[in-house]
């Protein structure tokens, strides 16, 4: 063997353990959602977004461990348990309070850094907005404050109507409060609201044929995961029944539903990157408060609207941060 080709190997097989051990160091996030990426395809871009403005791109610098329920709730654990025993760096949980709490009961050192509809004081993800304490940090929008909004405007859309039907998920986070705060809005208005539970496929089909025989005026679905994943179901049989509904998020408008009003899915999954951002460089989540959602938007469906025979007013048309036609 010639003496140039004996040393291109020899710095070769010297470089090749180096490169591994390089490898071996990269950080590993460790991502948990309760949905399919089929579905979160746009959130999983806004957070790679977020991260890699703090200086994290997937790959290159940091790799991601990703785990998808498929809106089984009961394989989190499974799910959260193999991220821990992976020794990943941060747990990050978007898809809300369950995939947070399963990660929460299987470790106390592992970071964890959720975004969630809910308050995570109240739901006990966390021991204050300030000051978190423990491993788990993240970013809520509150997502109840802003269903009294949604009654306003369907008021608004239909000055007529007397009675709303309110869809939730019983076992979701937001559903009993979701319930409280559209009976008093709606209530302050003069206005009647029938509450229905709809759990699966069918229990939502149902739903809609109790809500037409209810005759109600206009609907509002709930902030949850579940109805998210069904929004093109929601929003044909919104259509079939010929309701007016309004939504959480502007998914359901671009999957045809008539308006939706609510943080930006996207600019809040780009904030949870930076927070990740953070943690990986050094900082403790028990440091970073919870930040809260500042970017709302209303978007209006006006071939839905159209479809419905309704008329939308030019004052909540101006209001709209994007109108669909």
């Amino acid at each position: 063997m010639k003496r140039r080709e004996f040393i291109t190997l020899v710095a070769g097989g010297a470089a090749w353990p180096l490169a591994a051990r390089a490898q071996q160091a990269m950080p590993v996030i460790g991502f948990l959602h309760s949905s399919s990426l089929t579905m979160r395809r746009e959130q999983v871009a806004a957070f790679q977004r977020g991260l890699s403005e703090a200086g994290f791109v997937e790959g290159r610098n940091v790799a991601i461990e990703y785990r998808w329920a498929e809106n089984q709730y009961a394989r989190l654990p499974e799910l959260a348990g193999d991220l821990v025993r992976r020794r990943v760096k941060v747990i990050v949980a978007p898809g809300g309070a369950p995939a947070t709490r399963a990660a929460k009961m299987l470790t106390t050192t592992t970071p964890i850094v959720f975004s969630t509809s809910i308050d995570p004081v109240e739901a006990g993800l966390v021991a204050s907005l300030n000051r978190p304490e423990g491993n788990v940090t993240g970013i809520t929008d509150m997502g109840v404050d802003v269903v009294g909004k949604q009654v306003g405007l369907l008021h608004e859309l239909l000055p007529g109507a007397v009675r709303f039907g309110l869809l939730v998920n019983p076992g979701g986070a937001l559903a009993e409060l979701t319930r409280k705060e559209v009976q008093t809005t709606a209530s302050a208005m003069g206005c009647q609201v029938d509450v229905l539970g709809a759990s699966t496929k069918d229990e939502i089909d149902a739903a809609f044929r109790m809500f037409t025989q209810k005759r109600i005026d206009a609907l509002l679905v709930s902030p949850n995961i579940l109805f998210s994943s069904r929004r093109v179901q929601l929003a044909m049989l919104a259509m079939r029944s010929q309701l007016p509904a309004a939504y959480a998020s502007r998914e359901y408008a671009e999957a045809g539903g008539l308006m939706s009003y609510g943080s930006s899915i996207t600019d809040r999954e780009y904030q949870l990157g930076i927070y990740t951002g953070r943690i990986l460089k050094g900082e403790k989540p028990a440091d970073l408060p919870i930040l809260r959602a500042s970017k709302f938007e209303l978007v209006i469906n006006l071939q839905t609207a159209k479809l419905l025979g309704l008329d939308v007013p030019a004052t909540l048309l101006a209001r709209a941060d994007e109108v669909i036609e």
